[in-house]
Formats: C-alpha cells, structure tokens, sequence
C-alpha cells in the first residue's frame, strides 16, 4: 500500500510551478522573438541602401548612440525629467480624478457641474490649450505638467463615474441594513468595488501623460526626452532622433509593465487575478 501511495505521488510541485514556468518562457519568447524580428528587419533595411543613413540609420548606430547619451549622462538627466514631469501629472490625475469622478457620482451639485465640462473637454484634442497654458505660465515645468494633466485627468474622472455608478446596489443596501456608516460605505464598499475599472482608467492615463510630456517637451524646448529629440532635429542629427524614440519606446513599456503589474498587486482578490495574462 505505502508503494502504492509513493507511486501515485505527482512528479510536480503543488502549486503548478511547472506550468507557470513553462507559459512564462512561451510568452517571454514568444515576445522577444518578435521584437527580435522588427530589429533585424530595421538593421538589414538600412544596410540594404534602400534608405540614406539620414533617413533610416543602422540599429547598430543608434544603439552606440543612446550607449554614447548613457555614458554621458545626457539620457539619465533627460530620462529623469521626463519621468518626473509625466509621473507628478499622472498623481495628480490620480488624486484629482478621482476626487471629482466620486463627487460627480455621489453629489447632484457636482455632477451638474462637472458633467458639460468632461463631455465637451473629453473628446477635444487637450493639446489645443498649450499656447493658452505658455501665455499663462510660461514654459516652466508648471505648465508642462499643467497641460500634460489637463490632457490626462478626463479618462481617469470618466472611468471612476462609470465604475461607481456602477456597482451593485444590493451591496450598498445590505450595507446600510448592517448599519454601515457613509464611510464605511465609501472605503469598505464602493471603492473596492469599483477598483478594478478605476485602475482601467489610470492605466490609460499613464502613457498618456508620457506623451503629452513628450510632446509638450518637443513644443516648448528644454532638457527632457521630447526635447533632445527636437534638438537634435535641428541639427539633423537622425541617428540621435531615432535613439530619442527607441529610448521613449523603452520608457513606455516600462511604465505600462509596473502599471500591469501594480494592479495584480492591489487586485490580488478580484478574480481577474487568477486569469491568465501577458502582463
């Protein structure tokens, strides 16, 4: 019998360690052989001569480019600034968005003020108001920060609106039958319940405020990412512009991975967290 049970014993680990293992290398080559694919593509194109190095440089010189810029210290100073830029306005956009996306859903007040201001200001390309925000505030960090949050803060209000009108009001009503408090209510109820699509929201905010950084960077000049690539267009520096957007391509993955990986994090109970993912 004790034969028996030895031999009936799985050969792997109770938490189905092998399994994980095994997608987490299917989807790790999975991406890098595609990522592979599209650099040796753009390294045999331009060494092909089908574009001039001016219009599409090698990989290889770009790589020594941005390896030059790291040396330097040029990409860690201009790398930072943008970082700071994009990340202070999205934790505005956080904080604020969804102050005003609760008082909207909770208040009639707020809601019959804010409501006009999201539905004409969400669908408008917010960029429109940098000359507005350069007269007003120059172009100092405040008002790169200013237009990256204008531009940042509506899907953040929009998503917390729509995701506390919509929970479930039999929760909110066994709540209140158990002497729940407005509190209680708030942090112990609503907002876990309307977490997950208020995450979505902020998830489509943080590459946006890189963008916009980006662009306003590229628009109102100065130290950044954004406005090394415009400078060195000036002096038809292709080599530095196409490092310029592999280095911003690489900011941007990084930010939307943490991003993925901070809503698994703070979703640990919801049951998205046990579905599968390429995150």
């Amino acid at each position: 019998m004790a034969r028996v049970e030895g031999a009936a014993k799985p050969t792997t680990a109770p938490d189905g360690w092998p399994e994980k293992a095994a997608r987490f290398l299917y989807l790790l080559v999975t991406r890098v052989f595609s990522i592979a694919v599209l650099l040796a593509a753009w390294e045999i194109l331009a060494r092909s001569g089908t574009f001039t190095p001016f219009q599409l440089p090698a990989l290889s010189a770009v790589l020594e480019r941005i390896g030059t810029d790291a040396w330097s210290g040029d990409l860690a100073i201009n790398t930072a600034l943008t970082l700071y830029r994009a990340l202070a306005a999205f934790l505005i956009c956080a904080v604020g968005g969804v102050a005003i996306g609760m008082a909207m859903s909770r208040n009639v007040v707020a809601n019959w003020f804010f409501d006009p201001i999201v539905s004409v200001g969400f669908p408008m390309p917010k960029i429109a108001f940098l000359p507005v925000v350069i007269l007003w505030l120059g172009v100092y960090d405040v008002s790169k920060i200013s237009i990256i949050v204008i531009d940042a803060i509506f899907p953040v209000i929009a998503a917390t609106v729509i995701a506390i009108q919509g929970v479930e009001r039999e929760f909110i009503w066994s709540a209140r039958n158990m002497g729940a408090s407005n509190r209680e209510l708030l942090t112990q109820i609503v907002l876990p319940a309307a977490l997950p699509q208020i995450m979505t929201g902020l998830q489509v905010a943080l590459p946006l405020t890189l963008i916009v950084a980006v662009v306003a960077e590229m628009l109102m000049g100065g130290y950044g990412l954004g406005g090394a690539m415009m400078t060195a267009s000036r002096f038809a520096n292709s080599t530095s512009v196409f490092a310029g957007i592999v280095e911003i391509a690489v900011v941007g993955y990084a930010l939307v991975k943490a991003m993925s990986l901070i809503r698994r994090r703070l979703l640990i109970w919801h049951q998205e967290a046990n579905e599968p993912t390429t995150a």
